[in-house]
């Protein structure tokens, strides 16, 4: 068992040593950029981002803008458009609102006097 163990070590050991090999060589492949070309891909980089940056922030104060003026417009519309429909109602039937109320009142009161009509002589059994 001794020997597989260090088998196993040397072999990784190896291993190691040969990726760290493979690693260099493959790094010497690569072409790298000049100073020049670092410079000018990295200044395209930032002036695209802030270009970018700069676009989102404006469209976002736009349409929040839009949005709380819309939304107050939208509102306004429907408050005046549902006033507009209560006035048309009122007109069609020939009934203001104020009467609305006053036999709205009436027929609370008539159910109210029922109610006390029937409890009446229930009361006057019970003594």
């Amino acid at each position: 068992m001794a020997n597989k163990e260090v088998k196993t070590k040397k072999e990784n050991n190896k291993n190691k040593k040969s990726f760290f090999k493979d690693f260099k060589a493959e790094l010497k492949k690569v072409n790298w950029p000049t100073a020049k070309q670092l410079f000018n891909n990295t200044t395209a980089v930032i002036t695209i981002v802030i270009i970018t940056a700069v676009i989102v922030f404006v469209l976002d104060v736009v349409f929040e803008t839009l949005n709380k003026h819309g939304v107050d417009k939208i509102k306004e519309v429907i408050q005046t458009e549902n006033s507009q429909v209560e006035n048309n109602t009122s007109e069609d039937t020939g009934v203001s609102e104020e009467e609305n109320t006053s036999e709205e009142n009436a027929e609370e009161n008539e159910t109210t006097t029922q109610e006390n009509v029937e409890e009446a002589p229930a009361e006057n059994n019970a003594e």
